[in-house]
């Protein structure tokens, strides 16, 4: 039995899967704190499901990037159930789990989030049976990573909350070729987290560091003041 925890965006979502099949799944798209509603979540979805914490067997979470402060709300439950329970976390790229909503397209996948004054956190991935990384996740201007589309006369497929200035951009460098997600595909579910998870054997909970790509602003600035002391 897997628990599946993705709180890197506004999105909060968590699902239950048993031998692989999802069994259950509680999605939100607010900008509400997920560390308020995180536990009372799982609880309920437990209890509907007719699960206690006992039968977990691996607990799978969001590993990043994404929000600073949302990946360690879910990476800190994550860590702190498996290593009450005993069991295994698997972490799985943030922008893996968006890209996986994506899986019925025939070209390349862009898995996208907004990292503020025209950054980006991507990653690019193919679907042929699985998900295959073709560009690894990073942290990027967006400039500089549409240079990598350059020349391609396939349609791209731009996936995640993308804010409109960075559509304009995209629209503007690839036109035509570039494709966006509908909107239902543009939030994480857990659902997707748990598939990717499935055959994982993951990593004690003292081992597990989430992956943020990139510090955030306050540590940033922080560390540039002590360096400079």
């Amino acid at each position: 039995m897997i628990l599946g925890i993705d709180t890197a965006t506004d999105t909060m979502s968590i699902a239950l899967s048993n031998e692989g099949q999802i069994i259950g799944e509680i999605t939100t798209n607010l900008k509400k704190n997920h560390s308020v509603r995180l536990l009372p979540a799982i609880s309920e979805l437990l209890t509907e499901c007719g699960v206690t914490v006992k039968d977990l067997t691996k607990i799978a979470v969001a590993k990043g990037p994404g929000s600073y402060t949302g990946l360690r709300i879910g990476v800190t439950v994550a860590k702190t159930l498996a290593w009450d329970l005993g069991i295994p976390i698997v972490g799985v790229s943030s922008l893996e789990v968006l890209a996986k909503s994506g899986g019925l397209f025939s070209g390349k996948i862009v898995a996208l989030m907004d990292a503020r004054r025209e950054n980006v956190y991507a990653g690019v991935y193919l679907y042929d049976d699985a998900l295959i990384s073709v560009l690894p996740d990073q942290h990027i201007a967006l400039s500089e990573l549409l240079t990598h589309f350059s020349g391609m006369t396939e349609k791209i497929l731009f996936i995640g909350a993308i804010p409109e200035n960075l559509r304009d951009i995209i629209k503007g460098t690839l036109g035509q070729h570039a494709v966006f997600a509908s909107r239902d595909m543009n939030f994480a579910r857990a659902a997707s987290l748990v598939s990717l998870a499935e055959n994982e054997q993951g990593v004690d909970a003292t081992n597990f560091t989430p992956d943020y790509l990139k510090l955030a602003e306050a540590e940033s600035k922080w560390l540039e003041a002590r360096n400079k002391a």
